[in-house]
């Protein structure tokens, strides 16, 4: 006789769950996938609370998510069921996605040195007074050759010195003395994947943009259009006072130009 099979019943709050979540991207413009990989639980609750007000942070399984993404009446955002992976957060907002992207970025939070770990830039000890009182902690500096005296009883680092460069790989004392010097070189926080635009109806894959680029650039491209815009003799409120400029140094050339000629009456 066969065995009869028993089919697995969802249970109802992993149903409201994904209900739940499915009307909040229905009722958001952007739903953002970011990922929160080896990011510690006290970082994650930082974050998570810097976002509030701005974004509905969600960490569900990864089948409920995508249950989530087919209940949906965005039919677009279906598309996005491809690029979920492990370890990502779904973030819900308002808010465009780059807008969201810059929000992250901006929220990211500060985290000490381990040892063993990879620098990503390089990390200097800056001269000054430092909180350490006097002690044992002076041949902590000597062993990474840093300069020091004692200032009212405190350690004085006399010149800034890089301990880790970039790509090199932090050692024990090195991230023992940077913690003491309260020293946290490093960030982490949400890393945005990918995002769901409803406005658009686009995916986009691309969110990261480096604001001191965007700003140089910007900055580059405005003095050579007004430059471009001086030679044209194009009026506007940023070239007016440049023209005038231009325009005196003119008239001071010609004046020169013209008072340097020999009088045409005592050539004869």
């Amino acid at each position: 006789m066969a065995e009869s099979k028993t089919k697995h019943k969802v249970p109802k709050y992993k149903l409201d769950e994904v209900k739940k979540l499915a009307e909040l991207i229905d009722s958001n413009n952007t739903l953002m996938i970011a990922s929160i990989k080896s990011l510690p639980a006290k970082s994650f609750q930082k974050i998570k609370k810097k976002l509030s007000g701005k974004a509905i942070v969600k960490v569900v399984k990864k089948r409920a998510l995508l249950k989530a993404i087919k209940s949906s009446k965005k039919e677009k955002i279906k598309e996005l069921e491809t690029y979920l992976k492990e370890d990502i957060a779904s973030i819900i907002s308002d808010i465009d996605p780059f807008e969201l992207a810059s929000i992250l970025n901006d929220s990211k939070v500060p985290v000490k040195a381990k040892a063993g770990q990879e620098s990503d830039k390089d990390i200097e000890i800056e001269a000054g007074v430092t909180e350490i009182p006097a002690g044992p902690a002076v041949s902590e500096f000597g062993n990474l050759s840093i300069q020091v005296k004692v200032t009212g009883g405190k350690i004085e680092v006399m010149k800034s010195k890089i301990v880790v460069k970039q790509g090199g790989i932090i050692s024990p004392e090195t991230s023992s003395l940077l913690g003491k010097l309260d020293i946290h070189p490093f960030s982490v926080g949400f890393i945005p994947l990918i995002a769901f635009d409803s406005k658009s109806e686009k995916i986009y894959t691309t969110l990261l943009i480096d604001k001191n680029e965007v700003l140089t650039n910007l900055k580059d491209y405005f003095a050579k259009s007004r430059a471009l815009a001086v030679n044209l003799g194009y009026v506007t409120t940023e070239t007016i006072g440049l023209l005038l400029s231009k325009a005196s140094s003119h008239r001071k050339a010609l004046d020169i130009l013209i008072n340097n000629q020999p009088n045409s009456e005592e050539s004869k």
